[in-house]
This record gives structure tokens, C-alpha cells and sequence, in this order.
């Protein structure tokens, strides 16, 4: 999701390799022709989607569900009219400097190094601060964020007060150290080094509250201020606790696991938590071994780490983790199972800071973007989706087995059900595919990829239970057959019309000589720009098993179109031309916030956040980021009236033009005038 300083590759936006080679494209031969032809047409992408389709999804939900649904406490009912964008559209920038519309004022807040918790350590310009300082600082690189109203537990929506969560996504160890990442004369690093870039990751909780001014601050000495880094001991829970695939020295049991990393977006969960998603895990960790598993192999782990975190000086456990090398003895004598306990969705009860968070293995293995929920609706099963951040990887969804009654919902819900992924048809039409071996279908196809004796080019045996296939959720896809997309990234679901929004965010590969061709989803031939799909669940039930889809917008420069029934329903101008979606958020009224994560070149310049009626397509530049930053992670309070953005790696010294070190920070934006936020 986000650009990283130390490898070229790195330069694709958090860098990721292309790990899918189960040539899962069913579509690739139909819009090949078309694409090419179009993507000359300077300017113009089109919904080849809808042209083929003749699909218009305007309302794609059908007849609305006339069963009850439970709002949570932090999420206020909805006004279907009330997605007009009232504000006069932001151009492009290059300033290095927050630009939000007329009658708007934006502040920067809890920048990264800002004491939180314990001591308080004070945040130190030249880079000195020690790892004990980190572990009760502001981590680095906000990403996902969620506002939980303070008293929410008791049923309120407080706007004034709350609990602010966010994710610290990975880390600039040059502005992160006194002279960046440094080595001994025998190629160690130093250990306090590595104790603070591991602390620098991970989740902040932070109890904030706004004065009788407006203006909001850190509740000091509140015992909810809380940092959850890369070393917080964590419980493994759902099918794989307890899996011999977890084993390792420090849980030979299966059932705990230190730390999280690479948390990208998040997802608020209707009993008030937070799910922390593990995005690109997969490179912290290396192997010397000449064979790798292919728990290894499909994820991309191999014989580098991002940061040589095992090589700290103090080659304690803590450390030496890193290495997933196996050694002589058994796995619970080393650490070769330690990236299995990583991939998955985290919980934290922010209301409970001595609870341990929870690995919810139940929702898959993957590369997590984030996880989205559907309205709760008592007495019915919890519903979720998460998007697999990475060229060519897919989208899935969770149903759990246990109904949602609100008196008692809590983390057990997510630890139970079925996990689905997605097969778009070339015909508008989409189907949920089980990966679950008690499921005929699957397990056929399962049957078939042991005869074959390979999936992917991965030698496979089969998995040895329903814990194998959810560590192995990747390969699973492919034997299921889904619809390779181009960097599934952020999820919403409308609360009006239920239908659920994906960020594609791009996929240059797509198409090239030895990469999937194009597929009716993601139909651009070398995407660099993305596009945004939606469906809508038959009968408006998210628990159903198929679905239709259509393609809400592409981005571009101007003049790109967006065409259903030969009709052209988006033409993008100066006042909304963007590219590589990535973060995504229905506020609470119904609006479609859009942020980016990509190319600063012209004609669109700094990162930026967009707001769309989801009902006319109307789009309108709201928010541009300073230089080089990523705009991502939204929230609001309730009322709609604070929204809270983060900004992410930002290349000059902000937000504070004295300080030599660019600092990750959230951003307050409020309406002068006191008013809702985009209205």
C-alpha cells in the first residue's frame, strides 16, 4: 500500500511480488481485442465492463431487505439524501501543505514520536529516542483509523470525546534513527535500533477529547492510551490455534505469537473493536533454506528481510524470530513456523487495554488490506470482506456460523463459518466460492490439483484439514478458481443500499507477456491507474452466494469515461481526475470517500481524497496531501462534524517546517462554520 526508501523494488507502492501463477483468468480472451483498441484512445478507459454487460447496477441491489438491522452504537442512521457534495472541488497541488475547500480548516495531530502513554517521553528532533521510547510514542506511517465514541459500551455516540485507533503501516529508518540503519563491523545491527523500529509498528490507541473550543487533545494518564507494537504477545484463535504449522519455541502449542506488522487498513467491528490488518508481512522475514514450504513460497518469503531485524546484536528470540531458517531440531526448538502466525486479522478491544489481541485465523491467510463488515442484523450470521493487496490476488468474504445478537456479539463470532472468494463473471454476474474442504465442489477441484501434484507451479499433496487450507488461504483461491484482480484493496459497504465498494488500485503486469490478460473485472490492459468495482448480494443478503457487479469508476486523467449502456456516466475533469485508488470510507451519511496512493507526476500531482454521491457518481476532489505523502486512513466522529485523515511517508519536513525529519501525522478537518463534513 505504501512506498518504501530501502529496495528499487520498493518503488511499486509497497512492494509486493507477483506470487500468482495459477493463470486463474477465465475472461482473459473476451475484452482483449476491445482493450487494445481503447487503450490508445488518450485520455479514455471506458467500462468495457458495461458495454459487454449492457449492466447499470443504478440501485444493483434489487429489492431492498425488509428484515431489521442493528446499527452500532457508533454508527448513526443514515439519510439516503444526504450524499450531495456541498463544497466547491480542491484543484491538484504541489504544495507541501494540506489543501482542503473553502470554509474548511485542517490541523495536524498526533504526529509520529508524540508520547502517548507511560512516561510520556518527549519526541526528540535528532532522532535519539530510544526503543523504551518508541514503545510509548506514536508509532510511524498512520494508515487505517477509526473513531470509537467513549461511551459507546453504554449505548452513546459521543462526538466530543473518544478513543482514536489507527495502524502504524512500516517505518523510514532514516528520519526513524539519529543517522538511519546502522551495522556493526560484523554486519550487526545494533539492538535498540531494532527494538525501535519494531516498536515504531503496530497500533496506537489514544484517548482524545475536544475542549469547549473545538479543539481536540490527548486525555494524558487515560488508561486506554495504549501501543500494541511488533513484540505485543498475541493469542492465536480459530481454526489454526493449536495447528502444528504454528508450532515454535516461544508456542509450542500453537496458540500465541508475538507482535503485529504491516497493519494497512482496519475494520471496526459491530461489537466495538478493531481489526488490525497484516498486510506485506511477508518481508520481515527471511530463509536460507533451499527448499521452501509453500506456506513460504506463495506468500513471497525468501532469502532477504526488509530491515535484518534477526541480525540484532542481542541475538535473543525476540530477534532471531526473524530467521525462519529451520534448524536440526523439531519445530518447536526454532522459529521455521514463525511467518505462519502472520497474515491475519488482529483484534483489539480498545475499552479493555489488558486484554491481548486476537489472530482471528477464521478469516484467512493472506495479504490483508483491511476488513469491512456489513450491518449487523440480529439474529443472522456476521458478515465480512477483505481484500488480498496484491497484483493478481483476490477478494474474499466471511460468514460466520453463530447468529449476531448484540447483547452478547464479541471476537467469537469471527472464529467460526466459512470463508468465501470471488469469481467474477464475464456477464455481470459473481459467484461466492467456498473454501471449505465439507464443501463437494471444492473438495473435488482439491482432489483434482493433488492428481495434477502441482498448483501454480507450487508442488501440492493436498491440505491436511480445514486449519491447512486457512494458512494456506492463497492456494485455496487458486484451486477454487477465482478472479485474479488488479491489488483488491480497501472495502465499504454502503449504508444505504448495501452494496459493497472495492478499490482496485492498479496492476501494471496486467496483460504483458507471462501476466494474466485482462478479465471482465479488470479490463485494462497494464492498469497504472485502477478503477473502483461494486456489487450488490442477491436479494440485498450479504450471507448469499452470488452476487452482481459493475465498475463504479475508473480513474485517469481527464477526459477518462466510465460508459454503461453506451451511455457515459463519469467523464473525469480537472475537479476530480485521480489515480490508484486505495483507501475507502461510507461516512455516516452515506458519502463515498476515496483516497490514493499513487503516481505524484502531472496532471495529478500530490495524493489527494475524493467525495462521491454513490447514487448520481458525482466526484469531487475534497483533500490533497503534502509531498510525496499517501493519503489513507478516514474516520469521523458521528456527527460528522470532525474527520480525522492520515498521512503517510511524506517526503519534506512536515508538518512542522523546523523539524528536519518528515513526521507521519493524522489531520483534523472541520467546517468553519460548525457544519457536517462534505455537505
Amino acid at each position: 500500500m505504501a512506498k518504501h526508501d530501502l529496495d528499487p523494488n520498493y518503488l511499486d507502492p509497497n512492494y509486493e511480488p507477483v506470487v500468482n501463477h495459477s493463470e486463474n483468468t477465465p475472461f482473459h480472451q473476451v475484452l482483449a481485442a476491445r482493450m487494445q483498441r481503447r487503450t490508445v484512445m488518450k485520455g479514455t478507459v471506458g467500462a468495457a465492463l458495461a458495454s459487454v454487460m449492457g449492466l447499470g447496477l443504478a440501485g444493483c441491489g434489487g429489492d431492498s431487505d425488509s428484515s431489521s438491522t442493528t446499527n452500532t452504537s457508533d454508527t448513526p442512521d443514515v439519510d439516503v439524501a444526504n450524499t450531495e457534495l456541498g463544497f466547491k472541488a480542491v484543484p491538484v497541488s504541489t504544495a507541501n501543505e494540506i489543501k482542503v475547500p473553502e470554509g474548511y480548516t485542517s490541523q495536524a495531530f498526533l504526529p509520529w514520536g508524540t508520547p502517548i502513554t507511560g512516561s510520556y517521553p518527549a519526541y526528540k528532533l535528532d532522532g535519539t529516542n530510544t526503543g523504551a521510547d518508541q514503545e510509548q510514542q506514536m508509532g510511524m506511517h498512520h494508515d487505517g483509523v477509526h473513531f470509537f465514541p467513549i461511551d459507546l459500551k453504554a449505548g452513546g455516540n459521543s462526538s466530543t470525546e473518544g478513543l482514536l485507533v489507527m495502524n502504524h503501516e512500516y517505518i523510514n529508518q532514516g528520519a526513524l534513527h539519529a543517522n538511519g540503519a546502522t551495522y556493526n563491523s560484523n554486519g550487526n545491527r545494533p539492538t535498540d535500533e531494532v527494538r525501535k523500529e519494531i516498536a515504531a509498528h503496530g497500533v496506537s490507541v489514544v484517548h482524545i477529547k475536544q475542549d469547549s473550543n473545538g479543539t481536540w487533545d490527548i486525555v494524558f494518564g487515560s488508561p486506554f492510551n495504549r501501543r500494541i507494537t511488533g513484540g505485543t504477545e498475541m493469542e492465536i484463535r480459530g481454526p489454526a490455534r493449536g495447528y502444528h504449522k504454528l508450532f515454535t519455541k516461544f508456542s509450542p502449542n500453537g496458540n500465541r505469537t508475538r507482535g503485529t506488522l504491516n497493519n494497512c487498513a482496519m475494520g471496526p467491528t459491530p461489537w466495538g473493536t478493531y481489526l488490525a490488518a497484516e498486510e506485506n508481512w511477508h518481508g520481515y522475514f527471511k530463509t536460507s533454506a533451499a527448499e521452501r514450504p509453500r506456506e513460504q513460497v506463495r506468500h513471497g518469503v525468501d532469502g532477504t528481510s526488509r530491515y535484518d531485524w534477526e541480525l540484532a546484536e542481542n541475538q535473543a528470540d525476540a530477534y532471531v524470530r526473524f530467521d525462519v531458517t529451520p534448524g536440526e531440531g523439531s519445530a518447536t526448538d526454532d522459529y521455521r513456523n514463525e511467518a505462519n502466525t502472520f497474515g491475519y486479522m488482529v483484534e483489539i478491544d480498545p475499552f479493555t487495554p489488558e486484554s491481548a489481541p486476537q489472530k482471528r485465523t477464521a478469516l484467512g491467510r493472506f495479504g490483508h488490506e483491511g476488513v469491512i463488515f456489513a450491518p449487523a442484523k440480529e439474529g443472522q450470521p456476521v458478515v465480512c470482506y477483505s481484500g488480498d493487496d496484491s497484483r493478481f490476488e483476490y477478494i474474499y468474504k466471511f460468514v460466520s456460523s453463530k447468529p449476531y445478537y448484540a447483547a452478547t456479539a464479541g471476537g467469537y463470532l469471527l472464529d467460526e463459518g466459512t470463508l468465501y472468494v470471488a469469481r467474477f463473471n464475464e456477464d455481470g454476474t459473481g459467484e461466492w466460492l467456498p473454501l471449505d474442504l465439507n464443501d463437494a465442489d471444492f473438495a473435488a477441484k482439491v482432489a483434482q490439483a493433488v492428481t495434477d501434484g502441482a498448483v501454480g507451479g507450487i508442488p501440492f499433496d493436498g491440505f491436511e484439514n480445514q486449519a491447512d487450507v486457512l494458512v494456506n488461504t492463497r492456494l485455496a483461491a487458486d484451486i477454487a478458481g477465482a478472479t485474479t484482480m488488479d491489488r483488491p484493496e480497501w472495502g465499504a459497504v454502503d449504508p444505504n443500499s448495501g452494496e459493497v465498494y472495492f478499490t482496485l488500485t492498479n496492476n501494471s503486469n496486467r496483460g504483458k507477456e507471462g501476466y494474466d490478460g485482462v478479465n471482465a473485472a479488470n479490463p485494462i490492459v497494464e492498469n497504472r491507474t485502477g478503477h473502483i468495482i461494486r456489487w450488490a448480494e442477491a436479494g440485498n443478503d450479504h450471507t448469499a452466494t452470488s452476487f452482481e457487479w459493475d465498475i463504479f469508476v475508473f480513474a485517469g486523467e481527464q477526459g477518462t469515461e466510465t460508459v454503461v449502456d453506451d451511455e457515459v456516466i463519469v467523464s473525469l475533469t480537472d475537479d476530480n481526475i485521480f489515480n490508484s485508488p486505495d483507501g475507502l470510507w461510507f461516512d455516516y451519511n452515506g458519502r463515498l470517500w476515496i483516497q490514493t496512493d499513487g503516481s505524484d507526476a502531472a496532471p495529478y500531482q500530490n495524493n489527494m481524497m475524493l467525495a462521491a454521491n454513490p447514487e448520481t457518481r458525482e466526484i469531487k476532489r475534497f483533500f490533497v496531501g503534502p509531498v510525496g505523502c499517501e493519503v489513507t486512513g478516514v474516520t469521523g466522529t458521528p456527527d460528522m462534524k470532525t474527520m480525522f485523515v492520515n498521512i503517510q511517508h511524506p517526503d519534506g519536513n512536515w508538518p512542522d517546517s523546523s523539524d528536519p525529519r518528515p513526521r507521519d501525522a493524522t489531520v483534523i478537518v472541520t467546517r468553519d462554520d460548525g457544519g457536517v463534513v462534505g455537505a
